[in-house]
């Protein structure tokens, strides 16, 4: 497995707004096409990227992720609370369980850290179904906050 990210161009687009996950995670994560209407109208907080595996036939995306860079989290109580983290992350029905996923987290961390941040956020529907474990077990350790009704953890990026 050699995947890599690839921004999203004319050429992919179509190929990204085909992407599925698995039936029952519809509920988990938004669409690739909202994202990239979300990633659009956010502009340049929005950090959207397509996770190829080089190895297979064809060269289909086997994910989708975006990432949310440098945004202030609650202004109204501290505006020097500034944020980046994993906004998405969809992998394929067929390409879960592959290591997908891990490297996607492991790509957005580059990028903050790249970008100066020490730590990386993500929240997640809450539920023995959602994708909580995948997170915790990467290193991610819940805040005690809630975005949306999602659970919010962070994953210190210094060590």
């Amino acid at each position: 497995m050699t995947p890599r990210l690839e921004k999203i161009t004319p050429d992919n687009v179509d190929a990204a707004l085909e992407l599925r996950v698995r039936p029952g995670q519809e509920k988990n994560v938004a669409s690739v096409a909202r994202s990239l209407a979300e990633a659009y109208a956010h502009g340049d907080v929005a950090w959207p990227r397509l996770v190829f595996d080089g190895d297979e036939d064809g060269d289909e995306p086997v994910g989708f992720l975006m990432a949310f860079i440098d945004i202030p989290w609650a202004p109204e109580k501290d505006p020097a609370d500034r944020r980046s983290g994993l906004w998405r992350l969809n992998i394929r029905a067929d390409a879960q369980g592959r290591g997908y996923g891990r490297f996607a987290v492991g790509a957005v961390a580059d990028e903050v850290r790249r970008r100066g941040g020490k730590r990386m956020y993500v929240s997640w529907e809450p539920g023995e179904d959602g994708p909580g474990a995948f997170y915790l077990k990467l290193g991610f350790r819940t805040t005690g906050e809630t975005s949306g009704g999602q659970t919010v953890g962070v994953l210190d990026l210094t060590g």
